[in-house]
Order: structure tokens, then C-alpha cells, then sequence
């Protein structure tokens, strides 16, 4: 089932329930659709179904803080084990040169790494473990956890429901036009992402390699 559509099929009370859950498991560092999961409350709300979008969001921000806490602690606890753990089960996002890139950026820029983590797929899910793991003094953490969270919950909530509310009259005259529309704008923006992500990933792996090499 769709996840909207299941959405729409609980109580209230259960999407607020839903969205923090699943928001905080992710923050963990379990890989779950949580912005998906987040866009699709949001849009419901714009639909006049009873979700209120103030309380969305506040639900979606403690899921985010709390769940990147928990992170932060099981890093910490962890320690480098955790990481050479990780980078066996998965390679691809937890390599040496990866891990020394992560570390690079955390040591340079500190609580923005964690700030601006939360708007980038892959950091939201190690952000608060990788934190933890290199030791990053919590009260930092904390301030720029709890900020993030709410720029990024809050600010999905609103603007999903605010685009939701001005373009719910417009589809029901343009459905078809509105929905290709979506969807090519939503495919050049993920292929926009992709391609700068990798780059950004390339770039960090040439730099990781004459400091492996100079060790």
C-alpha cells in the first residue's frame, strides 16, 4: 500500500505516533523512509484530514532529536569497533576513506556537520552515531541536534503543507498536467542531487588519499 494511503487509513493520533517513530529509528542509523514518511503526513494535512501540522511537526522534531541522541550514545559507547563493524556490514557508506572524510568534516566544522547532516539523506542516518564514535561533546551535539531538527521537521511540515493547500485547487482542474509536472520536476531534482552527491563523494575520497598515503 501506498504510504499515504495507509496513512490515511489510522487514527490521528497514530501518524503523529508513526511519523516520530519512524523519523527516530532512522536517526538511529537504521536506513527507513522517514522523509517519506514525513512528506506524506504533511501533505495529508494540507488535505483537510484532521492532522494538524503543528503537531506534526513538533512529533517529527522529537522523533529526530531523540532518535539522533540515542545514536549519539550508541556511538559513543561503540567507538571505533562499532565503525570497523559497520564498515564490514557496509562497505560502500563505511569505508576507511569515508570514515576519515567523516571525520575531517566534523573536526572542521563541528555542530554545522551535525546541522546541516540532518538535511542530507545519508548524514541524517549516521549523523548522531558517527557524533558519538568521535567524541563530539554533547552539549555541542545537543544545540545543533535540536536546531536541525526543527528547521529541517519543521520546515518540511510547512512548506509540504502550505505547497499542498495552494496547489490543491490548481490539480483539480490540471490533475494530469499537475501530476507529469511532478513527477519530471521531482526526477531532475533527485538526479540533481545524485549527481552532486557524488561528486561531493569523489572529491572527499582524492582528498582522504594523500593522507592514507603520507601515514
Amino acid at each position: 500500500m501506498h504510504v499515504q494511503e495507509w496513512l490515511d487509513s489510522v487514527p490521528a493520533a497514530a501518524v503523529y505516533a508513526v511519523v516520530a517513530l519512524v523519523i527516530g529509528v532512522e536517526s538511529l542509523g537504521i536506513p527507513l523512509p522517514g522523509e517519506i514518511v514525513l512528506v506524506s503526513a504533511a501533505l495529508m494535512s494540507s488535505q483537510h484530514s484532521g492532522i494538524n501540522p503543528i503537531v506534526l511537526g513538533a512529533c517529527a522534531t522529537a522523533g529526530a532529536v531523540i532518535g539522533d541522541s540515542i545514536g549519539y550514545a550508541i556511538g559513543r559507547k561503540g567507538g571505533r569497533p562499532l565503525l570497523a563493524w559497520l564498515g564490514g556490514k557496509f562497505p560502500k557508506h563505511f569505508s576507511e576513506g569515508h570514515v576519515a572524510t567523516a571525520e575531517r568534516s566534523f573536526e572542521k566544522w563541528g555542530m554545522w556537520a551535525v546541522f546541516v547532516g540532518r538535511f542530507i539523506a545519508l548524514l541524517r542516518i549516521f549523523a548522531g552515531p558517527l557524533a558519538g564514535v568521535l567524541h563530539m561533546p554533547y552539549w555541542k551535539f545537543l544545540i545543533a541536534n535540536v536546531l536541525g531538527g526543527i528547521c529541517w521537521a519543521g520546515g518540511t511540515t510547512a512548506v509540504i503543507y502550505y505547497v499542498g493547500v495552494v496547489a490543491e485547487g490548481w490539480l483539480k482542474k490540471f490533475s494530469y498536467v499537475g501530476l507529469v509536472a511532478a513527477v519530471l520536476v521531482g526526477l531532475a531534482s533527485m538526479l540533481l542531487v545524485k549527481r552532486k552527491a557524488k561528486k561531493a563523494q569523489e572529491q572527499g575520497e582524492r582528498e582522504a588519499e594523500p593522507v592514507g598515503a603520507a601515514e
